[in-house]
Parts: C-alpha cells; structure tokens; sequence
C-alpha cells in the first residue's frame, strides 16, 4: 500500500471514529478570519499613509508649488488629488465624501493641505474597515472597469503606491529627505 493511500485511509478513519461531519455554513463562516484581507489593505493603506502624509508635512510651504514641468501636477495638486481620490473612492466602499471634504484644486496652503489629507485618510480607512468578507466577490464598476471588491481594494492600494512614489521624487528633486529614511 503506498503511503498517500495509507495516509489517507487513516485520516477518513480518524474522521469516522471523532464524528468530523461538515460544519454548518455559520460555523465555517464564524471560523474564519473574518476581514482578514480587508485587514491586510488596511495594514497596506496606513503604512502608506504614514509616508504620505510624512512627506507632505516635510516638503516647506514654498515648495508646494513647485512642479517638475509645465502641466505635471505641483506637489500642492498631488497631495490635493490624493485627497480627492480617498474621499471619491470610498464611496464604492459605502462611505461617500462629506460634502465639500476635499479642498478646491487651487488650494496651496500646507496646513489646509495635510489637515484634508489627514482626513481623506481616516475617512478611507473607516470606508475599507466597512467591508465585509462576504463582500469580496461582489463586482464594481471602478475607473470604467468591472471587478471584485477585492480588485477594487487592490487597485486603491496601487494607486496609492503610485503617488507615493511621485511624492518621494517630489521631495528628493526639492532636496528633502523622507522621514523615514533620517
């Protein structure tokens, strides 16, 4: 008798003699871990808000309108888009924008600028922790597209990734350090 025959003939026995019936579908609902990806896009979104919102507080009032070319964002624009995007997007997540969360894109003030994107990114936070597990496969329209919420959370996180990654090059061109690399 081979061995993955044997193994497996000894499981099915070991299940006879405990009584392992299928759990009901609450049980297995109930044991799995509930959110547990949400939990990781969670994990995902606040190590990116932490560098983020870093980089906006370490970049000077006088850089906030500095702009690698002549119709790129500005770094004003940047963290004002990433404003807009937390707060538009969590409404795919059930939780729309307060009424005029974001600031207007002419907005170049610093501290009306990280106070907004320290807020888009509770209110994005508060929007992801509302979904539940069992609403993973549901399909969405985002950015013209038809996907899961799990892909929808995905492509949140990369678009987030991405201005990250902006920001960082916003802020070496200017000379300024990231935080967490001090």
């Amino acid at each position: 008798m081979s061995v993955v025959l044997r193994n497996t003939l000894l499981g099915i026995a070991l299940c006879l003699a405990v009584g392992c019936a299928p759990a009901p579908e609450a049980a297995v609902e109930a044991a799995a871990p509930s959110g547990a990806f949400r939990d990781e896009v969670l994990s995902r979104i606040e190590a990116i808000e932490t560098k983020v919102v870093g980089l906006a507080e370490a970049m000077s009032q006088d850089q906030y309108t500095w702009r690698p070319a002549e119709g790129v964002r500005s770094v004003s624009e940047l963290y004002g888009h990433i404003t807009s995007t937390n707060f538009g997007l969590s409404g795919l997540f059930g939780a729309p924008a307060p009424e005029g969360a974001a600031p207007d894109g002419d907005v170049t003030d610093k501290v009306e600028i990280v106070a907004a994107l320290t807020e888009s990114f509770v209110h994005l936070k508060g929007a992801v922790g509302g979904v539940s597990t069992a609403e993973a496969d549901t399909t969405m329209n985002m950015f013209g597209q038809e996907m899961t919420t799990r892909q929808a959370l995905w492509t949140l996180t990369e678009h987030l990734s991405e201005h990250l990654g902006q920001g960082i090059a916003y802020a070496r061109v200017n000379g300024v350090v990231p935080p967490w690399n001090q």
